[in-house]
């Protein structure tokens, strides 16, 4: 697949690469960094190819034939009048753990030639938060980069302390020469000279191989479900199988509840890929009716995760569900707080939500059974380090060193007053107590109709009921006509007018009434471009249409309204949100974006995309499998 930055990024099996046209990695920073990753860190940053002592030129930049392989095809430069003596043909793939390359050299000369071919190479072990952030720099104390030289090829090893990372290097044939690279003092130059018989060719295969801190020598690859695509099929169903395509893609293996391997989908290439709470969760619900396999992963790697006690660094609090898992290196250290962070308000009511949906989807009793005290360990937290006994909903206090907000709108200044200020807490998002309503109703008709406990049952009912009244005097504004974003520390209505009230519709926690006032309210032009509805309604003071959660449209937003939207009957509106993001996906290849910049459909041919956007992404992915759900309903 090829990215916004024209690199073609390949994936496969909790593995990703990317490269630039003629298949080479520099090691950029940044927004769009290439190179080889897994587990968080870049074990490639420098492959780059000569022919000759020059770089080649790609007659065919490199293009991904399938998601985890590119070919191109590259010549040494040559004139009209002196061509090229040979020309390269490049394959290269990705698999758990390793690059592979195959270069084919093909002579154009009627007399043999030797082809001098270098590879200079590099391995930097970067950090993927190291590559996010250009103006941080993180002490690594004791760290040392060492370079062995193999019969085949080469090893690079990091080590600092107790963590030790490897990248190797082998070539078939093995390489002639292995030299420092002047530029650059850290790589290595490995090189053949390969006879080519007049107008014959030669082969030469690289595998690179990258071995994380703490991960067995193979990396696991997952199995996936064969799919048949249609041969003639309409825009939704084609949105529909390369979404699950690219739900494949990201699903990565991680450890269950009960020490089982557990395929579940990572959240999105290039920041994401790794379990999250809410997006896995989210993930699982949209595909529930056709994949419930992926749902009983999720919340089995979620309980594993689940919260035990209290650490005011990584937000752990017993019962809470994680929101996010690192492997990397400053996570190791604890130089960031994401190893297991826990900077979520709305996952534990989501691991409920899903927990329920499975049995209600399945009929098997079976999950809802394992995960009983999980699920009652999340009720507890709702209860007591979640806010509902203390503040009356679910709360969360900004986190000056890891998210400020804690809802999926998780930015900065996200969650914001009408003139842009930034609520301060505990703050009480509006969607959130949705989730927890629905979490309790949920929950409660499992204690009763799984784990026999009625008097548990009856207890969450009441607290829902409570929650629902409470909700509807504080939350709604009547001069807008429409819920508070949120509640602030003084309990002040954080009145702009934002997206998070669609989701309210989903949960169940407005009546009927004013659920079909909202829904009818997000379709008015200052909310729905004609592809979603924004995160922010136009002509606010904080609109901005490149605004990551203050203006843009994310798909998977969209897909909760949705179901929202259908839940209540209002079959207009739902078909006019699925027709705009299914219009979306087609100008994309059929796969929808993470998120996508505000502007009117009126404005533009084609919808502009955001330009940090992931891709693929797994809620994105799985939006239109949502969407299918809800217009099953209508």
């Amino acid at each position: 697949m090829t990215s916004a930055d024209d690199r073609v990024q390949l994936v496969r099996d909790a593995t990703f690469a990317r490269v630039d046209a003629a298949g080479g990695i520099s090691g950029t920073r940044g927004t769009a960094p290439d190179g080889l990753f897994l587990r968080d860190a870049r074990h490639l940053s420098l492959w780059h190819l000569t022919v000759d002592g020059t770089a080649p030129v790609a007659l065919v930049p490199a293009t991904a034939e399938t998601d985890d392989k590119a070919l191109s095809v590259l010549t040494p430069r040559g004139t009209r009048d002196n061509p090229p003596a040979y020309t390269v043909f490049r394959e290269q793939s990705v698999s758990a753990g390793m690059l592979t390359e195959h270069l084919r050299l093909v002579s154009n000369r009627p007399d043999p030639v030797t082809a001098l071919v270098e590879i200079t190479v590099d391995a930097d072990f970067a950090d993927l938060f190291e590559l996010r952030a250009d103006d941080r720099h993180y002490d690594k104390p004791g760290a040392r980069h060492e370079i062995h030289r193999t019969d085949d090829g080469l090893v690079f090893d990091y080590r600092r302390a107790d963590w030790h990372s490897r990248t190797t290097v082998v070539g078939r044939p093995a390489p002639t020469g292995l030299d420092a690279a002047p530029d650059t003092p850290s790589a290595r130059t490995l090189s053949w000279r390969l006879r080519l018989d007049a107008h014959g060719q030669t082969d030469l295969h690289l595998t690179v191989r990258a071995r994380p801190h703490g991960q067995a020598a193979e990396t696991p690859t997952v199995a996936r479900p064969h799919r048949q695509t249609a041969s003639a099929a309409d825009d939704l169903t084609r949105t529909c199988e390369r979404g699950l395509a690219d739900v494949d893609l990201l699903t990565i293996p991680v450890t269950g509840v009960d020490g089982e391997t557990a395929a579940v989908p990572a959240a999105g290439i290039p920041w994401f890929l790794t379990l999250f709470g809410r997006d896995s969760l989210l993930t699982s619900y949209f595909l529930l009716p056709y994949r419930p396999e992926t749902a009983a992963a999720t919340l089995s790697a979620l309980a594993a995760t689940q919260g035990q006690d209290h650490d005011p660094v990584s937000g752990e609090q017993p019962g809470r569900i994680v929101h996010e898992t690192r492997h990397g290196e400053l996570a190791h250290f604890r130089q960031i707080p994401y190893g297991r962070y826990y900077g979520a308000v709305d996952a534990t009511p989501l691991f409920l939500v899903l927990l329920h949906a499975h049995y209600r989807t399945t009929g098997d009793r079976a999950l809802a059974v394992r995960l009983e005290q999980h699920a009652r360990r999340a009720v507890d937290w709702m209860l007591t380090d979640g806010g509902l006994d203390e503040h009356g909903y679910l709360t969360y206090q900004p986190d000056p060193n890891g998210l400020v907000n804690q809802n999926w709108k998780d930015s900065a200044g996200a969650v914001c007053f009408a003139d842009g200020t930034q609520a301060q807490g505990p703050i009480a998002v509006s969607e959130a107590q949705g989730y927890a309503y629905d979490a309790l109703i949920r929950t409660a008709e499992l204690a009763a109709a799984v784990w026999q406990d009625e008097s548990y049952a009856h207890r969450l009912r009441e607290t829902a009921a409570r929650l629902r009244a409470r909700f509807a005097a504080d939350f709604w504004m009547p001069d807008a006509g429409f819920p508070a974003l949120a509640l602030d520390g003084q309990g002040r209505q954080v009145d702009a007018l934002a997206s998070d009230a669609g989701h309210l519709l989903w949960s169940g926690i407005l009546d009927q009434e004013l659920a079909r006032r909202v829904g009818q309210r997000l379709l008015l032009p200052d909310f729905f471009s004609g592809w979603a509805i924004r995160t922010l309604a136009a002509g606010q003071k904080p609109y901005h249409p490149l605004s990551y959660h203050r203006g843009s449209a994310w798909p998977h937003d969209n897909a909760v309204i949705v179901l929202g939207l259908a839940r209540h009957g209002l079959a207009e509106q739902a078909r006019t949100v699925a027709d705009g993001l299914i219009a979306a996906a087609v100008h994309h290849g059929y796969r929808l974006p993470e998120v996508l910049a505000g502007y009117d459909r009126t404005a533009t041919a084609r919808p502009v995309p955001y330009p940090h956007s992931c891709s693929p992404q797994a809620w994105a992915a799985a939006t239109p499998l949502a969407l299918r759900t809800a217009l099953q309903m209508l």
